[in-house]
């Protein structure tokens, strides 16, 4: 798992850091990883549900969420040259998603562990986000 601090230690070695706050970007960085992870697994649990039809919806959100927290991650651990507004627009992109992708595990979250943990998972991704989106201005 990557944590914060992990990534805190790679930004602070490069050589022409934004000028974002690092605190609060690499907390972001770290908490797209882990809900991509989180996500997927999810969505492959759902698939071995007996009420996978009923999960179908979670399944989507889940890939969806998965696939944005993943390219969002790799986005903003690139410094050089850059883009506020492209940042911007992908970090606001990955809480919408988290948002999205939480709710609907809270549906499921009775019955299935997974959607739990999942939920949790991308609400703290979603703060993160917000967080992250404060300091980019």
């Amino acid at each position: 798992m990557v944590t914060a601090t992990d990534v805190a230690e790679l930004l602070a070695t490069h050589p022409k850091p934004s000028e974002v706050d690092r605190e609060a970007l690499a907390r972001c960085i770290a908490d797209c990883f882990d809900c991509a992870r989180s996500c997927t697994a999810c969505a492959d649990a759902d698939l071995a549900e007996e009420d996978v039809s009923e999960l179908r919806r979670c399944i989507r959100l889940c890939l969806d969420c998965a696939d944005v927290c993943e390219a969002t991650g790799r986005v903003m651990s690139r410094q050089t040259e850059y883009e506020p507004e492209t940042s911007r627009a992908q970090v606001e992109s990955c809480r919408q998603s988290c948002s999205a992708c939480a709710e609907e595990c809270e549906r499921h979250a009775h019955h299935h562990e997974h959607c739990r943990l999942c939920a949790e998972t991308c609400r703290r991704c979603e703060d993160a986000c917000a967080r992250l989106l404060d300091a980019i201005g």
